[in-house]
């Protein structure tokens, strides 16, 4: 019976959860306590600038220190140079700070913090910091879930520095930016669960968005994905970045994600 209901908990949990796994946006709530996920982020990106596609790929590790508060490790390796080569790594934290749950709804709030390092050269004026500028963020999620579809949103504000050793940021270009996201997802299939083994497919709709405070240049994006959740544990996302506007020079705006990720649960508890 214990067995039962602890199983019947866990499915109920992850049914609530699954449909916030947003591809290339962060929701308020967290990775589970004490779990470890480790992912191998891909992205294909047409240049614009020049001919040719960007390649990145950046492995992470996430961890649940608890159900508050949640870190992760990422390394940044592209092909910019013609080779694979590793061109920096970054930090994330996020800290839950509100949180309201009903049977079928829950509504949390989030507060973050990115710092990363990157030795590459500056060749836009988008800021960037999960592979192409040295830098911090700092900002705020809020999430919304009903039933099967998240709604979530972020604001953040974003300062670039110099690409140590060799390379200093352009003093003809803004340094400083705000960043602003809006997600919708929608869990498509099961309709109904009746094991935990059963495959989730997501389907999400993304807009990335930046304003350069120093001029006033911007830029939006959206991007479509479908996700597929494997025996609660495996994830797999493909994901399409379009740029709708831009009034400011970038690198490589369109282009495809892959991304696969696998967590370990009651790792450090």
């Amino acid at each position: 019976m214990k067995a039962s209901y602890i199983i019947a908990v866990f499915l109920w949990s992850f049914q609530i959860n699954a449909q916030e796994l947003f591809v290339v946006t962060e929701p308020a709530s967290n990775v589970p306590a004490g779990s470890i996920g480790v992912r191998i982020g891909q992205s294909l990106f047409k240049e614009q600038i020049k001919t040719g596609y960007n390649y990145h790929l950046l492995p992470e590790i996430t961890w649940g220190i608890n159900k508050n508060i949640m870190v992760r490790a990422v390394a940044f390796v592209s092909n910019r140079s013609n080779q694979l080569v590793t061109e920096g790594a970054g930090f994330y934290a996020k800290y839950r700070f509100f949180s309201t749950d009903d049977l079928h709804s829950h509504f949390r709030m989030a507060a973050f913090g990115r710092y990363s390092l990157n030795n590459a050269d500056i060749h836009q004026e988008e800021i960037e910091l999960m592979g192409h500028n040295t830098g911090f963020e700092t900002g705020i999620i809020a999430t919304q879930l009903i039933k099967k579809v998240a709604i979530s949103s972020s604001i953040s504000f974003e300062k670039a520095l110099d690409n140590k050793p060799d390379y200093a940021f352009p003093a003809t270009q803004s340094d400083n930016a705000t960043n602003y996201t809006f997600s919708v997802g929608k869990l498509m299939y099961p309709k109904k669960y009746n094991s935990f083994k059963q495959t989730n497919i997501n389907l999400m709709l993304e807009f990335e968005g930046q304003t350069l405070n120093k001029n006033g240049k911007s830029y939006l994006d959206f991007v479509p994905s479908i996700q597929f959740i494997i025996k609660s544990q495996a994830r797999i996302d493909f994901a399409y970045k379009n740029e709708l506007y831009a009034s400011m020079i970038r690198s490589s705006p369109n282009g495809f994600y892959f991304n696969v990720q696998y967590n370990f649960f009651n790792v450090t508890k």
